[in-house]
């Protein structure tokens, strides 16, 4: 018989998704797997979904975060194998057999990590965007990763219980982050299979998509000084994106100047900056055009170049401020 999988969800108020992803899951060509669904003190209608479902359900009595409801989850887990999703992203049919398969060949000790379909489940062109955009970033280095984004990820049971969970720390969103920089350092290996797929349901309008960007480059930055690596090519915070923020700021900062002095000098350098911004990320725009097309790689672009930088950079300073004020390095409660 297959190895017994635990899928675990944390729900936080996703009434609206947490349906749509237990049907997925459930709908699972592995032969023998549970499903447990932690949730977070929902105060939305998320416990009535669930219950319309054959999965096991873990309340916890007040909010505590996500990292803490995966670990209660994964408490209940019969399973030798874990395999973590978030409850608005929808498995495909061969998800866990794909890591399943993906663990078998990469032995003991590793973790295994997918990422989204480049198409995500609505069609908002922000959505869209933000599919394509964390589908290449995650997996244009793999086998290779530096981290493994708990939207897929795979690992031993043991092993998970064994370095004691997800770190319930005061930096929401980057628990699984710093779970797979600490698992490293105790020698375990982290491996990007991009055939192993769940599709996100986004419904990003330009508000929601530049909050999202604002908030994770808040707290990516904040964690990246505690760590020690704010340069790193790291996933989505890549040195692609980071030289689109310094571009743009750079070309920010003289552009008044050019339109007070008509320097040519001034414009020159505008233009190399932004010359060197699109050739250092030509694989994410090419990934744009392979995804819709040249009308939605156009327009993909110029958020990517005009508006999407704004958001990052506005975090980046939030994440600064946040690291200075007092939080310092992530040091979560284990």
């Amino acid at each position: 018989m297959e190895n017994l999988v635990s899928v675990i969800i944390p729900n936080r108020n996703g009434g609206t998704t947490i349906g749509k992803c237990l049907e997925a899951a459930l709908a699972s060509r592995h032969d023998n797997f549970e499903v447990i669904v932690a949730d977070d003190d929902s105060q939305d209608n998320s416990i009535t979904a669930i219950m319309r479902y054959p999965c096991k359900l873990v309340r916890l009595s007040k909010h505590g975060g996500a990292a803490l409801a995966r670990n209660m989850g994964a408490q209940h887990g019969r399973g030798a194998i874990l395999f973590f999703t978030d409850a608005d992203c929808l498995l495909q049919d061969d998800t866990l057999a794909l890591a399943v398969k993906t663990l078998a060949a990469e032995g003991p000790g590793t973790i295994v990590g997918g990422t989204y379909t480049v198409a995500p489940y609505d069609r908002r062109f922000c959505s869209r965007f933000q599919s394509v955009f964390i589908n290449y970033f995650e997996t244009r280095h793999a086998p290779a990763a530096d981290y493994i984004a708990t939207h897929a990820l795979a690992m031993d049971a043991d092993t998970f219980r064994r370095h004691r969970g997800f770190a319930e720390g005061p930096l929401p969103i980057m628990e699984d982050v710093e779970f797979s920089h600490r698992l490293r350092r105790a020698g375990c290996r982290l491996v990007m299979n991009p055939a192993i797929q769940v599709q996100h349901i986004f419904d990003y309008s330009l508000f929601r998509s530049l909050r999202n960007a604002f908030v994770k480059s808040t707290y990516w930055t904040c964690y990246a000084i505690g760590n020690r690596d704010l340069l790193a090519d790291s996933g989505t915070a890549s040195v692609e994106l980071k030289v689109n923020v310094c571009a743009y700021v750079f070309n920010g900062l003289l552009l008044p100047g050019y339109f007070l002095s008509g320097k040519p000098a001034l414009l020159a350098l505008m233009s190399l900056a932004l010359a060197f911004n699109l050739f250092k990320s030509r694989g994410l725009l090419l990934a744009f055009h392979r995804a819709e097309g040249s009308g939605f790689a156009v327009m993909a672009t110029l958020y990517y170049l005009l508006l999407y930088p704004v958001a990052v950079a506005a975090g980046a300073v939030a994440g600064l401020t946040l690291h200075f004020r007092n939080l310092g390095p992530f040091s979560g409660k284990h």
